[in-house]
């Protein structure tokens, strides 16, 4: 009997047990990927920072600069130009982070050439840090071309009455390409001296002979292209400016034309030359596409500008919003396209060295 009384009394203990236990029970628990050890937030502790302060990029360098840059009072287009470069730096950093843990940069070329285009914007130590490059930032064209023999020949290709505000416009963007083709030689011709001087300080040089002949001949090589790339251009921006643009071609973007002429002396077959001939169509719809958003952003800066001179909140909101969304179409474009072009340029690359 008493063992019964006792299994009896048992029952509401154990109901009372169950009571207490099931709201723990109810309440999630932590699971991989849920904020416990395996979880996201605990292995990515720079992405949770950036969507808690809004910060625009997982470096804080480039956040720096890009807060910088913002205080500088830079045209939209300059700005959203500027976001896709250094979005293009933050991925080509960490991709490189990658490859130094794998042991893949000993020679230290590819870091040399990310700190050599972090310190166009002026963030290096030995820069003065309260003002970025004139070149990578400056709003006057005078000073973006940076060459007087460019200046002279887009002076007169200006006056000429040769050219329609489209082409001149066309014309404007084959100039800045040509200075960019200039500073690249340029960084690459600085990242070689370094890789030289990575060489001769070797413990063994007598070990990596072979691997510093066949590096070295690739890179010079390179830089032999480079240069006749350059030569060509200038040639090109003469005529142009002399004559004007003729009959249409079948490439009109300065960087859509470079690359298919490159290509073309590249070891291709015809099958492979032709189907690059196809993406680099695709390429120049992209960039005209970007072109044109930002020809809108341009347009609905002004526009919110004289919005906000009249002060209607109503049509102020309205217009800020569409503002907004053409500034993020057009930096996600720009690194589209540039991420694209350097997809393109490596192609090439590979194929004309394999001619080596």
């Amino acid at each position: 009997m008493a063992s019964r009384r006792e299994r009896v009394s048992t029952l509401p203990r154990l109901q009372l047990l169950v009571l207490l236990l099931l709201p723990l029970l109810l309440v999630p628990q932590p699971i991989a990927g849920h904020g416990g050890k395996y979880s996201r937030e605990k292995n990515e502790p720079e992405m949770a920072a950036k969507r808690e302060s809004g910060e625009e990029f997982r470096m804080e360098k480039l956040n720096q600069l890009w807060e910088k840059a913002k205080r500088l009072h830079l045209s939209p287009v300059k700005l959203a130009e500027l976001h896709s470069d250094l979005k293009i730096q933050e991925r080509d950093e960490l991709n490189w982070k990658k490859l130094k843990v794998e042991g893949l940069d000993e020679d230290g070329e590819k870091e040399a050439k990310l700190v050599h285009n972090l310190n166009e914007y002026g963030l290096d130590g030995r820069k003065d840090t309260q003002t970025l490059h004139s070149n990578a930032l400056s709003e006057d064209t005078q000073e973006e071309l940076g060459d007087p023999r460019l200046e002279k020949l887009w002076h007169k290709a200006k006056i000429s009455g040769k050219f329609s505000s489209e082409e001149l416009d066309k014309l404007w963007r084959e100039f800045l390409h040509y200075k960019e083709k200039i500073h690249e030689y340029n960084v690459l011709l600085d990242t070689l001296s370094r890789a030289e001087e990575g060489y001769e300080n070797l413990i063994s040089p007598s070990d990596m002979t072979h691997i510093k002949s066949d590096t070295l001949a690739s890179k010079h090589s390179e830089l032999k292209n480079r240069l006749r790339s350059i030569n060509q251009g200038l040639d090109r921006l003469r005529k142009v400016s002399h004559q004007g643009y003729g009959s249409a071609t079948e490439f009109e973007e300065p960087r859509v034309i470079d690359l298919w002429d490159l290509a073309q002396s590249a070891n291709f077959t015809e099958k492979e030359l032709e189907s690059f001939r196809e993406e680099l169509k695709h390429f120049e719809a992209k960039i005209e596409k970007h072109n044109h958003y930002q020809k809108q952003l341009e347009i609905s800066h002004q526009k919110l500008k004289h919005v906000e001179s009249i002060g209607d909140p109503e049509h102020i909101s309205r217009n800020k919003e569409k503002y907004v969304l053409l500034e993020e179409k057009t930096k996600e474009l720009g690194y589209k396209v540039k991420k694209h072009l350097q997809d393109l340029s490596s192609r090439v690359s590979r194929a004309r060295h394999n001619e080596l």
